[in-house]
């Protein structure tokens, strides 16, 4: 085989539902048949006849890529739950084994059923999976009248979703929990979040949610510029109307990484990641108080997968993944931190600074005339009471610097 040649696909990712083999279509059958390998998860090789001449190889534990990519060459088939490339193992195989060696043949994953059986259209459903995720995941998408299909961990974890929606004041929730959806034995059960209690279900279940926010609860909005008590802080948090513009002028986007420099509570790097499931952050934070904040925040907000990075910039920088997007909310100042900051920065990254005293505004300027950018004045007023009467009360105004750092075109030069 030449290099330009593509090669036959040896690998076949086959999602076998609860029905087993018996509800699998011909073209998987043949693969199974043909296959020299078989690998799964005990569960799904058991669901095998005796016939099938393929040796049976469980998953490793932990799951590791390798596994399957040794076999190159050699007809292997690997055996997945429903839809492989929905939150499965055919996704994972995808980002590691090229296309062109890889057949896929898909089931109708949970979802789909679970979907089918409550009548709900499942574009308009958000999934969430638990499976090798903090439960604090679920809390992003808390929001009253949503509809979600949670993928579980175990058995416990309707109980454990239940008591989360209860303590965070959604406990009208309305919960399905599909056990063994579409085998013999499926059974769903119906109960609201407060009534669930303890209750341990199937190990393979799936729980459907109708979110009902409660008189206690609260059901936060999409928009970013959170309330500013959503976060647990000291007051060294970007507020509401500056962290909305900040949010607006760093530009998140699905996949990106920003770095939080001073990240205070956390409250922009964790806006960030609401904004898009595969958004990604780093907090750089130095107080352990406010790396406690961080940590409760992102868990409360739903974004755990936010990493904390105890230290002062721009020492704390060093070795951090380059990224996409930078903030720094205080700092600007500390010799080294701009610098660090602007060469770390991936080429077309974005960065915006804010500054309060005249000495960090200063510096700004210095910035923008060497890098360009738009440096902005925000003065907020609120309207608060003066003995009978109520008048207009200043913040400190803000200045904010945004730029883009320069792409670099074949020749060196910036575009």
């Amino acid at each position: 085989m030449t290099s330009g040649d593509a090669m036959t696909p040896w690998l076949t990712v086959i999602g076998i539902g609860e029905d087993g083999f018996a509800g699998l279509g011909r073209k998987a059958r043949r693969a199974l048949l043909d296959a020299q390998i078989v690998t799964g998860a005990p569960r799904h090789l058991s669901m095998l006849p005796a016939r099938l001449r393929a040796r049976r190889e469980p998953w490793p534990r932990p799951f590791d890529v390798a596994h399957v990519a040794n076999w190159r060459g050699t007809p292997v088939c690997v055996l997945a739950s429903g839809d492989p490339m929905l939150f499965g193992v055919g996704a994972t195989l995808a980002r590691h084994i090229p296309a062109g060696e890889m057949h896929v043949i898909g089931a109708p994953s949970s979802l789909s059923l679970a979907a089918a059986r409550l009548g709900w259209a499942l574009q308009d459903v958000q999934p969430v999976s638990l499976v090798g995720r903090s439960l604090a995941t679920l809390n992003a998408h808390l929001r009253d009248g949503a509809r979600l299909l949670v993928l579980s961990r175990d058995g416990a974890s309707p109980a454990e979703v239940a008591a989360m929606l209860c303590a965070n004041g959604f406990g009208d929730t309305l919960m399905s929990v599909f056990e063994s959806l579409g085998g013999a034995g499926e059974h769903r059960i119906d109960a609201t979040a407060q009534q669930w209690g303890g209750r341990e279900v199937e190990a393979l279940n799936l729980i459907a949610l109708t979110c009902r926010v409660d008189a206690n609860g609260r059901s936060l909005a999409l928009s970013v510029g959170l309330p500013d008590d959503a976060f647990l802080n000291d007051g060294q948090l970007t507020k509401r109307d500056v962290r909305a513009v900040t949010l607006s002028r760093l530009e998140p986007h699905p996949g990106a990484l920003l770095w939080d420099v001073g990240a205070g509570c956390g409250s922009i790097g964790i806006e960030w990641m609401r904004s898009h499931p595969t958004c990604r952050a780093i907090a750089i934070e130095s107080s352990p108080e406010r790396q406690a904040f961080i940590a409760h925040n992102r868990d409360a907000l739903g974004v755990p997968g936010l990493q904390l990075v105890a230290g002062r910039a721009p020492d704390a920088l060093q070795g951090l993944p380059a990224p996409d997007a930078i903030f720094i909310g205080g700092g600007v100042t500390v010799p080294g931190v701009l610098d660090a900051c602007w060469s770390s920065l991936r080429p077309g990254g974005r960065l915006v600074a804010n500054a309060v005293t005249l000495q960090s505004e200063a510096v700004l300027v210095e910035w923008r005339e060497r890098h360009g950018g738009t440096l902005t004045r925000l003065a907020i007023s609120e309207v608060q009471p003066l003995g009978g009467f109520d008048t207009w009360r200043a913040a400190l105004p803000i200045t904010l610097w945004d730029v883009t750092r320069p792409r670099v075109s074949a020749d060196g030069a910036g575009s």
